[in-house]
């Protein structure tokens, strides 16, 4: 029995994988490497010592798909594939609804097709939209405002009638806040395409020369500073979470969402101000215009999740600065020099 992980080559992903294999599950991979990696995935066999088998393809391949689920004895799923920008998301809309949902509705499909009917899903908080009402819970009214956050809505919207039709589903569908850091051995991180959309990849590449400086989007909200609060969480308590919730739709049946955050805000000079300290590297910033769309404040109630699942995030903000750092220096271009080696084989 094994636990398929599609986008399992990404930056969560990734770092999910390796928790899952430490725990002592076998697992297969899915992912199309479309803003990821397979270089990711020979570290994650690196780091636990353990193989597993990982298939480069769609989730919209709907034949291959199919062979995965008849030469694998698939126990659950672990749903993280999918595109991801939220500014691309605007520019690009219908490539966001093709690949996020048609490939979801492909996969719950080929579920229901071969009767395993557990599955966890990387959601996001952005279903919230622009919610000024904080600490977020679970009952806070959805809204996403870019067709990113929608596409994780439909999906959600598309379990829930699943588990409707037929009540012997059991679906977690996980809320991420602001996921950073890396795992502490610098082996894994997050590798963005191009100029990061994200705060601490911008401040890492910032730091270590590869951007001139950080763009600050805002000094005028609310708080402390003047600068965006955010709840930042680490990627490896983000992947255990992962776990708690596969234990979870193992032994239940049913559909519930959980926020997956600290409960803790920090704003962005907070964050530079954090990251300068432990690191004792500089990061020239720069204030801009607040970006459309943007809030002040948003940070989560992640009680449910403790209470239901009995996941906590322990890694304090320093971690996160550090590890991001670790993983930056030691790969000053991300996953690149290796695809460029596996290239050439």
């Amino acid at each position: 029995m094994a636990i398929l992980v599609t986008g399992g080559a990404g930056y969560i992903g990734s770092h999910t994988c390796v928790e899952l294999l430490n725990a002592g599950y076998d697992i297969v991979v899915v992912d199309n490497l479309s803003n990821s990696s397979a270089e990711s995935l020979l570290r994650v066999t690196e780091l636990t010592g353990k193989e597993f088998e990982f298939y480069p393809i769609s989730l919209n391949n709907r034949p291959d798909m199919e062979g995965i689920f008849r030469n694998h004895k698939i126990e659950a799923v672990i749903h993280l594939a999918g595109l991801k920008a939220v500014g691309e998301s605007v520019s690009v809309p219908l490539r966001y609804y093709h690949n996020n949902i048609s490939g979801s509705i492909v996969l719950f499909e080929i579920m229901q097709e071969f009767a395993v009917k557990k599955i966890v899903f990387s959601s996001s908080a952005t279903v919230y939209g622009t919610t000024e009402q904080v600490p977020i819970t679970e009952n806070t009214p959805l809204g996403a405002t870019n067709a990113y956050g929608r596409t994780k809505l439909m999906i959600e919207e598309i379990m829930r009638d699943l588990h409707v039709s037929d009540p012997t589903w059991s679906i977690a569908l996980l809320r991420y806040f602001n996921p950073i850091g890396a795992h502490e051995s610098g082996r894994l991180g997050e590798d963005p395409n191009g100029i990061p959309n994200n705060l601490m990849p911008y401040i890492t590449q910032v730091a270590v020369g590869g951007l001139k400086e950080l763009q600050v989007y805002g000094n005028d909200y609310a708080t402390t500073d003047g600068t965006g609060v955010r709840d930042y969480i680490h990627v490896v308590d983000l992947a255990q979470g992962h776990l708690k919730a596969l234990e979870k739709v193992m032994e239940t049946t049913g559909v519930e969402a959980y926020n997956l955050g600290t409960g803790q805000g920090y704003s962005v000079l907070e964050m530079v101000r954090t990251f300068e300290r432990v690191t004792g590297r500089s990061v020239p910033y720069k204030i801009t215009s607040r970006r459309a769309g943007d809030i002040g404040v948003c940070y989560s109630d992640p009680t449910k999740a403790e209470r239901e699942l009995g996941w906590i995030a322990l890694k304090g903000i320093d971690e996160m600065c550090l590890d991001s750092w670790r993983w930056q220096t030691g790969n000053p271009r991300g996953y690149l020099v290796e695809n460029e080696m596996l290239a050439n084989i």
